[in-house]
């Protein structure tokens, strides 16, 4: 089967006929890996891989990936995802990753986290700018610039927000790790993750300095006011609910 080439033009290797993680010859194209990408995300969020789930997580890609989210063109590109025997459909008709669509979809996202850490660590990019710039970089990476880019940063297990990095040999810190909207008044928690695809969401968090390994107090929790209220060493700041179900923590070190 013969595929189209990404926007880099690079080859990469895509499922064959089986779901065993065995590779084939085809090449994925740059809204494939989007896809990838996408699909790995949901499931990530412990999410079913609906179609109405996949397309809520399409429509946070940014702008500049001129991705469809309409359902006839998602519907399309999962048939033919399909046909490349990339994902498969279950019982209930949610998606799932073939053993070779979870490989490839494991180094996007790595290929992605990889990007992120490497424009700020060694760039010095502003953090809630990573996101986007890094879905630019990952579809050009190559296998050999990926390894060095990895060793350059000292083989880091997570993106800048948290997020663990496939292959890196990633072990949670902590097992008690719990939503932030879960957590009642009184307690002190460790950020652990945050959300990294609302843009507007992510320079405020930046801002305000609500970031991975920040230890906060949980002033308020109140689900009839619809907010928590923290208190930490950068001040006082106010989330609505739906923001803090986004956030994960795990108990202050």
């Amino acid at each position: 089967m013969v595929g189209e080439r990404t926007a880099s033009g690079r080859e990469v290797r895509a499922a064959g006929k089986n779901s065993r993680g065995d590779t084939g010859g085809i090449q994925l194209t740059r809204a494939t890996e989007n896809y990838l990408l996408s699909i790995y995300r949901v499931q990530e969020q412990g999410l079913r891989v609906t179609q109405h789930n996949l397309v809520d997580q399409l429509k946070r890609t940014p702008a500049s990936e001129g991705l469809g989210t309409s359902l006839p063109s998602v519907a399309g590109m999962l048939r033919r995802m399909e046909r490349e025997s990339l994902i498969q459909f279950g019982e209930n008709k949610d998606i799932e990753l073939t053993g070779s669509g979870r490989l490839l979809a494991e180094r996007i996202v790595r290929r992605h986290r990889l990007a992120e850490r490497m424009v700020v660590d060694l760039l010095g990019l502003q953090l809630h700018k990573a996101h986007v710039e890094a879905h630019r970089l990952e579809h050009a990476m190559s296998d050999d610039l990926e390894k060095v880019i990895q060793q350059k940063l000292g083989n880091p297990q997570t993106c800048p927000f948290g997020h663990p990095i496939p292959g890196s040999g990633y072990k949670p810190r902590h097992r008690d790790v719990v939503r932030l909207d879960a957590v009642k008044p009184g307690r002190t928690v460790m950020i652990d993750r945050i959300p990294f695809e609302d843009q507007q969401l992510l320079e405020y968090l930046c801002a305000k300095g609500v970031l991975p390994g920040v230890t906060v107090h949980v002033e308020e929790n109140a689900p009839y006011r619809g907010v928590v209220g923290l208190r930490f060493s950068g001040g006082d700041v106010v989330l609505g609910l739906e923001v803090a179900g986004r956030i994960w923590v795990a108990p202050a070190e």
